[in-house]
């Protein structure tokens, strides 16, 4: 879905602390919205794309119910998640885009791998990689699990620790069957802007 317009959820508090963490406000900072409230906020918005998002969104466990109405209001629902929590109670209308945690974000040991089971066609399993050992790792969790055949499969950069030429070059190296990920709206907007 890049590139279109879409409105972010972002629910507060995270169970895990990747060494690269870029909203790391989102820990602890947030306000108290009903699901009403929610639903009263994106109604301002000319557009039917929405992600929930953290943070970690299923650490909450309201956000079901959230993304089941969501979902029933006729909107068109994403769910980004850390990958650590279980996506089995997920929706099925709801489109997944789940994180598998590589070494450099010292996350690895909480990836639920079980989650593999429950992805569907049009999910999206993410890898954010940070050196070359992510990448040949992410290579490996590929294979063993043959993501490519499940789902889509994205490979982003750490930002400003991998540069994007030689990801790429990687990829097309391989020729592996991902799709190349980039934080748009780091490049469009200053990195650390929020709210857009």
């Amino acid at each position: 879905m890049v590139g279109l317009p879409c409105i972010f959820i972002r629910l507060t508090y995270c169970n895990l602390r990747c060494s690269y963490c870029d909203t790391e406000y989102a820990f602890y900072e947030g306000s108290d919205y009903t699901i009403e409230e929610i639903l009263t906020e994106i109604k301002k918005y000319d557009c039917t794309l929405v992600e929930v998002t953290g943070g970690e969104p299923l650490v909450q466990k309201e956000v079901l119910f959230l993304m089941k109405t969501l979902c029933d209001s006729g909107y068109q629902v994403m769910l980004e998640t850390g990958g650590s929590l279980s996506i089995k109670e997920v929706d099925n209308r709801v489109k997944v885009v789940m994180d598998l945690k590589c070494p450099s974000s010292k996350m690895t040991d909480k990836n639920l791998y079980e989650n593999i089971d429950f992805l569907k066609q049009n999910d999206e399993v993410k890898f954010v990689i940070g050196d070359r050992g992510d990448y040949d790792w992410s290579k490996n969790v590929i294979d063993q699990y043959r993501l490519i055949e499940k789902c889509a499969v994205l490979f982003s950069n750490v930002f400003s620790e991998l540069e994007l030429a030689q990801l790429a070059k990687w990829i097309l190296n391989d020729n592996l069957k991902v799709r190349f990920q980039i934080q748009m709206h780091k490049y469009i907007w200053s990195p650390t802007k929020r709210g857009v």
